[in-house]
């Protein structure tokens, strides 16, 4: 069984992409156990994909690098869109490249599954026509939260299942021999300006998060979950930035990889973050999460396995002060562990369908 899995990989600088590769492999593995996987992703670019919609296109027309022999090579194409970018908010390139790459493999004869992802929202015509096209030729679509299961719904095709996020496939982790208490990470994305959340509001609220966090007696670690690369948005220097800023009255921790960074949340009180993914690694693990959402896709998801601890950081408030009551809130612990349960139970069916499916 040969298994392409697109728009994740095991490399990744953003350790949520990572965790989407590690659950999509050991989902995929419970039901063929000798499956072999092959990633295409940002920073695991295959020579034979091009990496753009038009180039994409011609290479189609005249096959030059062998995309579509290649294709035929797999049993199937596992679509993660990396987890949020079946949607046109992050550009139409992005979601045209990823969409035709669905439509490619499809034309090749290879069973293409939506994995479970956020599924829009699409606010141009262009979006919502590749969307509809994908969700008609993918042999399964499952949909990770209730509000993308509606998305897919109306555009014409319903889910096979609502899941939760492929991290709650993943193995527990060891916990790390040191135990921390409050691992707070910190948003590259999101500290200078951006099209999500006023950075200046952000800033001051992470000020006032930390200061409140150490005058109640906490010990606070910065967590950076997107490593450090050429990217901008990437959490390092910030975290660098804010342990000299506080000198030595905060620690920072960088994890070298997945394994490490799964370990040190299962050996932490509490995570804090804007990363959406820092916090479902969290609760996957049964460490509570207080997140600080950014986009749709946060809340719904995390109602979906029973987790309300989530502060909308993208409308009129004290966020600052939500965070912290979020993190004072008694059985805390107790919460997250049943979080982690019902993330797993919430895959089940995803596994049946794929042992009845193909």
């Amino acid at each position: 069984m040969r298994v392409l899995i697109a728009w994740a990989n095991d490399s990744s600088v953003n350790l949520g992409v990572r965790a989407l590769a590690r659950g999509s492999e050991d989902l995929v593995r419970s039901v063929w156990p000798d499956a072999e996987f092959t990633y295409l992703n940002y920073g695991r670019r295959q020579p034979e994909v091009p990496w753009n919609p038009r180039s994409m296109l011609r290479e189609r027309l005249t096959g030059r690098l062998g995309m579509q022999r290649w294709l035929r090579g797999f049993d199937l194409v596992w679509d993660t869109r990396s987890g949020d970018s079946f949607a046109d908010i992050y550009g139409l390139e992005r979601h045209s490249t990823m969409s035709m790459l669905h439509e490619f493999a499809a034309q090749a004869g290879v069973p293409v599954i939506m994995a479970p992802q956020t599924i829009g929202p699409f606010h141009t015509r262009r979006g919502r026509a590749m969307a509809r096209r994908n969700l008609r030729r993918s042999e399964l679509v499952f949909a990770r939260d209730d509000v993308s299961a509606r998305a897919s719904s109306d555009l014409g095709r319903p889910v096979a299942a609502i899941t939760s996020d492929l991290v709650f496939g993943i193995d527990q982790p060891t916990p790390a021999p040191e135990k921390r208490d409050v691992l707070l990470n910190v948003s590259g994305l999101l500290w200078d300006d951006n099209p999500h959340v006023d950075a200046t509001r952000y800033r001051e609220a992470i000020h006032r998060i930390i200061d409140g966090l150490l005058a109640s007696g906490r010990s606070v670690t910065l967590f950076p979950h997107v490593l450090d690369s050429k990217n901008h948005d990437n959490d390092v220097p910030v975290s660098l930035a804010l342990a000299e800023e506080y000198s030595g009255r905060i620690d920072i921790a960088v994890p070298t990889d997945l394994e490490e960074a799964r370990a040190m949340i299962a050996a932490s009180e509490l995570v804090i973050g804007a990363r959406m993914h820092a916090c479902l690694n969290a609760l996957s693990t049964g460490t509570p999460a207080v997140a600080m959402a950014y986009s749709r896709k946060f809340a719904p998801l995390m109602e979906a396995v029973g987790w309300d601890h989530v502060v909308s950081i993208t409308e009129a408030g004290e966020w600052a002060d939500a965070v912290l009551a979020h993190a004072a809130t008694p059985g805390l612990r107790a919460q997250a562990e049943a979080a982690r349960d019902k993330g797993r139970e919430l895959l089940e069916p995803l596994v049946a369908g794929l042992k009845t499916s193909l």
